[in-house]
């Protein structure tokens, strides 16, 4: 769908009293504060739970096309390409097209006649979130409603950004909807983070659904040196990323108690899931399914952890004086070095996450399992 700008009259509600949340963590709602209170080492406002794991087909029995054609402009054509080289597509000569490109089972095929032809693994999902808002701007896929009617129901969207980066912090972020946002966010442009062609975009975004959706959103910072500090005492990002999931459900249950259940992306197993939440008091059903980020709730709470991820990541530059690449490629590791020699060991610990490979290549030392 097309994104629009019709929520202008949306007043920001007045900033509401969070409770308190572990010293470890910044906690940005609806604006980034430090809250004390517990040690990491404390129960982590855990609630029980109900797990309800959901197939990849649990939402619908249509299988999802793999094949689509569009009639396209020379402009339009120009336009996909760009899009197509910043998602790191292979391009290739096929006879008779301005250009083929492919990534894993993806095929993507721009004709001199002006046919567009998609077609492959993914390409429904690639024409929903690319295609129809970035290139031709009308939307033929979007039978949300018909193919996935608990979107638009009440229900948490649970999602993280920064994990499989080197450099900057573990951002989780939930988002609560009801009523008419389901579709409000949809008419925005709301998407998978991940499908958002530029950090510019994510960030800006990102403010909007703020705008949009009021306080019903929730989202945890926890900076390199604490996330060191707690990843030795998890000894698994997993179980640190339930951690951070339960710390999320329980700050929007406590101002949304009505919610009937929560939706993330399976990243775990279910009792480990089950162990982050318990012994709150409030019951919610739990739902995990893969490629999660296609409801809207989890799609806004991905573009609210990215953004705040973006946001640390340039400020935990400019704190070493280093520009700090996302990812973490041949660029990421000569960021690093460059750190430790001007600054030493030391200052990188406090930008990265020191279980990674990188970090004991760049210091000569292996890392600590």
């Amino acid at each position: 769908m097309l994104a629009t700008k019709e929520h202008k009259d949306h007043k920001k509600p007045k900033p509401i009293e969070s409770p308190p949340f572990c010293d470890l963590c910044v906690l940005s709602w609806p604006k980034s504060s430090t809250f004390e209170g517990h040690s990491p080492g404390d129960p982590p406002f855990p609630i029980p739970v109900i797990l309800l794991i959901l197939s990849k087909t649990s939402s619908s029995t249509v299988p999802d096309p793999t094949s689509f054609t569009f009639k396209i402009t020379p402009a339009q054509a120009a336009k996909l390409r760009t899009i197509l080289e910043e998602k790191s597509f292979d391009f290739r000569e096929v006879p008779y097209t301005l250009y083929g490109a492919q990534k894993q089972k993806l095929t993507i095929n721009a004709y001199t006649s002006g046919k567009l032809l998609v077609q492959g693994k993914g390409a429904a999902e690639f024409v929903e979130f690319t295609i129809e808002p970035e290139i031709v701007g009308e939307a033929k896929l979007g039978y949300d409603e018909v193919h996935n009617p608990e979107m638009f129901q009440p229900h948490l969207g649970i999602d993280e950004s920064g994990k499989g980066d080197f450099f900057g912090p573990l951002v989780i972020a939930g988002v609560y909807v009801d009523g008419k946002l389901p579709y409000k966010l949809l008419d925005l442009g709301v998407k998978d983070s991940k499908q958002i062609s530029s950090d510019q975009k994510a960030l800006d975004l990102a403010e909007d659904i703020k705008e949009l959706i009021g306080p019903r959103w929730d989202v945890i910072t926890i900076l390199p040196e604490k996330y060191n500090d707690l990843y030795v005492k998890f000894r698994n990002l997993n179980r640190m990323l339930a951690w951070g999931h339960a710390q999320v459900i329980e700050n929007l249950l406590t101002r949304w108690p009505e919610c009937p259940r929560s939706l993330s992306d399976k990243f775990a197993d279910e009792s480990l899931i089950q162990r982050a939440l318990k012994e709150r008091g409030k019951k919610i059903i739990l739902q995990q399914r893969t490629k999660a980020e296609s409801d809207v709730a989890v799609a806004a709470a991905s573009i609210l952890a990215r953004a705040a991820f973006l946001d640390r990541l340039k400020f935990l530059g400019e704190k070493v004086g280093v520009k700090l690449p996302k990812g973490a490629s041949a660029q990421v590791k000569a960021a690093a070095a460059q750190i430790v020699k001007q600054s030493g060991a030391a200052t990188l610990k406090t930008v990265s996450k020191f279980h990674f490979k990188t970090y004991g290549e760049v210091i000569g030392e292996p890392v600590a399992e």
